[in-house]
């Protein structure tokens, strides 16, 4: 695994040259640079070292102008070269790319003070002593410094060794942070369009393995793209598990790869505008009396511009009263509103700079690309936000501030939350059973929106994600046996399935009284038999009463003893309503609904001259008489 190495100083102390005498490749690539003498643009070159192992350098602009473009560089490195000019000493722009580095939350790193030769012993070893007193305020505390001369070669050899050594500890640190990574991920610095191949993209790949063949997400923009060829340090590879990496991409055109997009598989790179971020305030450095930044944190309001990874955005601050929370280690919450979208993911390192006059603002890491919108925002509080701050990528500190998470058509809920919803629904099935003792429970649409009802006032879900949410605790209820659901029905599990004991008998009393040829009214006779309307709508459903009027109804027994009497006298002849009645001893109000019903169904049909056998009736008669005749010739 390669170590990508920045380098960072003031213009004109060396960086190129040093790169030059310590790799042998010259870094400034473009025409200008050379003709110019000076970085415009970041620059590469790389060093073999013992054991098989390489070191990517990027080297940086050093010119104050130039900020922007030495920190598309430094986004994506590992660990860092400060270079410092014995003649001249720390100096401005040494203490802003200093700044930056300890923003970016650099800790791995060495420092090479430069042209030894022409300053002399005594003056190197004065800067060197300075550099370190620098450096002891900044995340780069304690890192080694090496006094040089690129020119002639003093000194560069122990710079290699202690080289080789910071990528042997740093190799480590890589090959952890990989293996709890969610796939490959790689920033691109640079795009360009090789002749009669395609686009080429570079950048500084980390988190996985990159192979020819691979399909990688462009973000901003969740776009697919499949990579055509891998290139590391120049020459074609048949994988690249991290260092500078060049990716030949199939079908894509030099604008879909803009600088400071992200080509990657881990799913924790979005595309966002709208970060929650862990602020530090900028180093309070200073040299030869002059300071160089004052250490406060970003105030509310503030626009100021952010870099991450090698992707800048304009940034306005937001630390209103929810947001203005202090966290441990000296850090300050804040949101950030980006001009424009922006790859980023949990634990990410940024830089802020304020625009004018162009000074450091600080820095921190990303705790949250998608912070909480709405309702949920409100479980923003200091104990949440500093178990994010501790663990940026944990799943668990970021579902319990937002309370519920959709992802994938599912939706995770924070633990009080699945509380709160579980306590909801068995509060709902218990006061239905209160307002409603002869109901077997409560109808489950029901119970599913009252509980959505409850979801959406506690986090910021959509209707579609908070039905879903509502009916997954419900079934969860159900599954761990706290409710139990009977068709839509839902009621208590400790409740017994069906109506309760004096209902099914007010129904037992409601059907004999129904047991008539002549019934009283229904809603009377259900009123002396105290059978209630859930009673009456489950004789209905067991088909134990049949109800051709909303006020009219039979036992299902004596219906069909009715119904059969009716069929057999149409079977002699036409019946009328007269003979019908007289037959029943009822009236001609009953008669007419039977003889009605009779023939909706088919099974009789009106005549003029009464009603006779309907096409059903015949169609039976006419399919009992074939079986019977089979049975005849089978015998």
């Amino acid at each position: 695994m390669s170590v990508v190495v920045g380098t960072a100083g003031h213009i004109d102390h060396g960086k190129t040259t040093l790169l030059r005498a310590l790799t042998g490749i010259d870094a400034d690539r473009l025409p200008e640079e050379q003709r110019r003498g000076m970085t415009i643009d970041v620059g590469y070159a790389h060093l073999a070292l013992p054991g098989g192992a390489a070191l990517d350098f990027v080297d940086v602009p050093g010119h104050d102008r130039l900020v922007g473009n030495m920190l598309v560089g430094a986004g994506e490195i590992d660990a860092a070269l400060l270079v410092v000019a014995a003649d001249d000493g720390p100096s401005a722009q040494t203490l802003e790319h200093l700044g930056l580095l300890d923003a970016l939350g650099i800790r791995d790193g060495l420092v090479a003070v430069t042209k030894a030769d022409a300053a002399g012993e005594a003056r190197a070893a004065e800067v060197a002593a300075e550099v370190a007193a620098l450096l002891a305020r900044t995340t780069l505390a304690g890192s080694p410094v090496h006094v040089v001369a690129s020119t002639t070669g003093a000194g560069i050899d122990g710079l290699r060794a202690a080289l080789s050594s910071l990528a042997e500890r740093v190799s480590a640190r890589l090959a952890a942070e990989a293996a709890e990574s969610g796939g490959p991920r790689l920033a691109i610095d640079r795009a360009f369009r090789a002749r009669g191949r395609g686009v080429v993209v570079t950048g500084s790949l980390r988190g996985g393995r990159v192979a020819p063949g691979d399909e990688l997400r462009l973000v901003p923009g969740e776009r697919v793209v499949r990579v055509r060829e891998v290139q590391a340090r120049g020459a074609q590879v048949p994988v690249s598990d991290g260092g500078r990496t060049a990716l030949l991409l199939a079908g894509v055109d030099l604008d879909d790869v803009p600088r400071g997009a992200v080509l990657t598989t881990d799913p924790a790179v979005v595309e966002t505008s709208r970060i929650m971020v862990a602020m530090r305030a900028p180093a309070g450095l200073a040299v030869a009396g002059t300071r160089f930044a004052l250490p406060a944190v970003p105030a509310d309001r503030d626009r100021l511009r952010l870099h991450i990874g090698t992707a800048q955005a304009g940034a306005l601050v937001v630390r209103g009263p929810r947001e203005a929370i202090d966290l441990p280690g000296g850090s300050s919450l804040a949101i950030l509103r980006l001009d424009e979208p922006v790859a980023a993911a949990p634990g990410d390192r940024f830089a802020l700079r304020r625009p004018s006059p162009g000074t450091a603002a600080g820095g921190g890491v990303l705790l949250d690309p998608q912070p909480a919108r709405g309702i949920s925002r409100r479980r923003l509080t200091p104990e949440r936000a500093a178990a994010l701050a501790a663990d940026p990528g944990s799943g668990s500190a970021r579902l319990d501030l937002h309370g519920g998470i959709a992802t994938g058509g599912t939706t995770r809920l924070a633990p009080d939350v699945a509380a709160v919803l579980d306590a909801s629904a068995m509060r709902l099935v218990a006061g239905h059973h209160a307002a409603n003792p002869a109901l077997p429970g409560i109808p489950l649409p029901a119970l599913r929106g009252e509980v959505a009802r409850v979801a959406r006032r506690q986090v910021t879900l959509n209707r579609a994600a908070a039905d879903g949410v509502a009916a997954d605790r419900i079934a969860a209820l159900v599954t761990h046996g706290a409710l139990a659901r009977d068709g839509d029905t839902v009621r208590d599990a400790a409740r017994a399935a069906g109506l309760p004991p004096d209902v099914l008998a007010a129904m037992d009393r409601l059907e004999a009284a129904l047991a008539v040829a002549a019934p009283p009214a229904l809603a009377e006779a259900a009123r002396a038999a105290g059978c209630p309307p859930a009673g009456v709508k489950a004789l209905e459903a067991a088909n134990r009463i049949v109800r051709l009027e909303d006020d009219l109804a039979w036992a299902a027994a004596t219906y069909r003893e009715l119904s059969r009497k009716a069929l057999s006298m149409a079977a002699v002849g036409p019946l009328s309503p007269a003979a019908f009645r007289d037959a029943t001893g009822t009236s001609r109000k009953y008669v007419l609904v039977i003889l009605e019903d009779l023939d909706r169904r088919g099974l009789l049909r009106r005549t003029d001259a009464g009603h006779v056998l309907g096409p059903r009736t015949l169609a039976r008669m006419a399919e009992r008489a074939a079986r019977q005749t089979q049975g005849g010739d089978a015998s």
